[in-house]
């Protein structure tokens, strides 16, 4: 038992230290300590094996100590001399526990960290225990940890959602492996067709061997919580009116089903979410049934965002998340995307349609104002909330056509928008719009610049009071989870887990 915690937290530490990328390569940290494994277990010494391939012994110390790397015929000598082979000393695993925990040692002494704290190296000898050679690895994994934690910027953040959007952009934001992934799940419980009920959920849930637990103190900062032991599902029992009931509990379930670990970074995190948004998606507007449905209103020249949202009972945002799946893959339409904050901050975004959406240095489009022109900002100044609003756009990459709708949330008003080139209106409801603007963002004098004779009339005669956002200085919510409170949610199902 000792021996196997022991051979777990070794790999752990090692693991951490290693790239990802290098851990399939042979280092000279490794051959070196083969090389020397399999001279004590001869019962050769240092000096004998340097005579019998004709070399100082201090040459060999540096080659078992992997700070020399032997040539390739140097190592076939070397091996004839030892009585193996080449491929046998250029193994990538460690000769044994105890060699792993030094190699660990010695490659971390050779990183970052050691460096950056001025930390002298030293040589890891027999006389460092095992719990030693542990504490300071665990000690280095928990500095690396802190420093990685610190180091995730909110430009960090920003460029790994900004590669991920590059990858959708490039897939069309389809995911056959998702679509396949929500099919099964549907076949399994018994799914007939039309919307997909709560019933049907919890079926999912119970199939997956996971029951649901409506609790009143579930943590602020979560939107449920899954007991992996216990096989439950935790979820509030009130129910923003914003959201739709079965949400939470697809993502939940969503994240069993694709086999989620622990994210290691915020590309990880991010890449979770995306994952579990679509496979959700994909379970409440089934490919087949949304093709089927979706072909047809093209075929009429009348798709609609709110008949997709009404014919499968879902949220107007899920609807519309759910067509840019589809849209070019299977019904062969351009289609960009926006989640616009009433603030004009541009929230959630996605395009494969030429459009050009405002973006800052890294590439990254969310956190971006939206041009005051585009269909996104202009419905917040249309007085009838409850139909749905289309407008023409004219920009310097060609013309939109875009609809778009009010949305409500704890944060505000924020507006869901759909959109497509010029060409490919004919297919929609609401082309026949006379609503026209014209953007020329990202020039400042489109929106951003107010006209010379105000400018100069009020600018030396406005003092305005800035509503400073809460999270202006805040850094990046930190965490395995960012912004969850892990010791909040250790409690919560510690006093929940079912007693024996």
């Amino acid at each position: 038992m000792v021996t196997a915690d022991r051979t777990a937290r070794t790999a752990l530490a090692a693991a951490a230290i290693e790239p990802a990328d290098e851990r399939d390569e042979v280092d000279a940290l490794t051959l070196g300590r083969r090389i020397r494994d399999r001279r004590t277990a001869r019962g050769m010494t240092l000096g004998a094996l340097a005579n019998a391939v004709d070399r100082a012994p201090s040459q060999v110390s540096a080659i078992e100590n992997g700070k020399r790397e032997p040539r390739l015929s140097m190592l076939r000598t070397i091996a004839l001399a030892l009585g193996t082979s080449v491929d046998e000393l250029l193994r990538t695993d460690a000769p044994s526990e105890r060699a792993a925990l030094e190699i660990a040692v010695e490659r971390a002494q050779r990183g970052p960290v050691f460096a950056a704290l001025g930390l002298p190296q030293f040589r890891v000898g027999k006389g460092f225990s095992d719990q030693t050679l542990e504490t300071i690895l665990a000690l280095h994994h928990e500095i690396d940890r802190l420093h990685r934690e610190r180091a995730a910027t909110p430009e960090e953040a920003r460029r790994a959602n900004a590669e991920l959007r590059a990858e959708m952009r490039a897939r069309d934001n389809f995911y056959p492996e998702l679509e396949q992934k929500a099919a099964e799940l549907l076949d399994a419980v018994g799914h007939a067709g039309g919307p997909v009920s709560h019933q049907l959920v919890a079926d999912m849930a119970s199939h997956l061997g996971y029951s649901l637990h409506y609790v009143g103190d579930l943590p602020h900062s979560t939107r449920s919580v899954t007991d992996k032991h216990n096989g439950r599902v935790y979820l509030p029992t009130q129910q923003s009116p914003s959201r739709d009931s079965r949400s939470p509990i697809l993502q939940a379930l969503a994240s069993h089903l694709l086999g989620h670990e622990e994210p290691g970074n915020y590309g990880e995190f991010l890449r979770q979410r995306i994952e579990t948004n679509y496979l959700t998606a994909a379970i409440l507007l089934p490919e087949q049934a949304a093709v089927r449905f979706l072909s047809e209103a093209k075929n009429l020249r009348r798709i609609s965002m709110e008949e997709l949202r009404d014919a499968f009972a879902v949220s107007y945002e899920t609807a519309a998340h759910r067509f840019t799946n589809l849209a070019t893959a299977r019904i062969d339409i351009p289609v960009h995307f926006t989640k616009v904050h009433e603030s004009g901050t541009i929230i959630k975004a996605y395009e494969n349609d030429r459009v050009r959406f405002p973006s800052d240095a890294l590439g990254a489009i969310e956190g971006t104002t939206m041009c005051r022109s585009w269909t996104a900002r202009t419905v917040f100044d249309v007085e009838d909330r409850f139909s749905p609003w289309y407008q023409y756009t004219d920009t310097p990459s060609g013309t939109f056509w875009c609809t778009s709708r009010i949305e409500k949330a704890k944060e505000g008003e924020y507006s869901v928008s759909v959109g497509v080139p010029f060409e490919h209106v004919k297919w929609f409801r609401g082309r026949e719009t006379p609503h026209r603007a014209v953007s020329r963002c990202p020039d400042e004098s489109c929106c951003r610049r107010p006209p010379g004779a105000m400018a100069e009339k009020w600018a030396d005669a406005s003092w305005p009071a800035a509503r400073t956002p809460t999270s202006l200085l805040a850094a990046l919510p930190t965490g395995t989870f960012p912004g969850v409170d892990q010791t909040e949610v250790y409690q919560f199902l510690e006093a929940h887990a079912p007693r024996a």
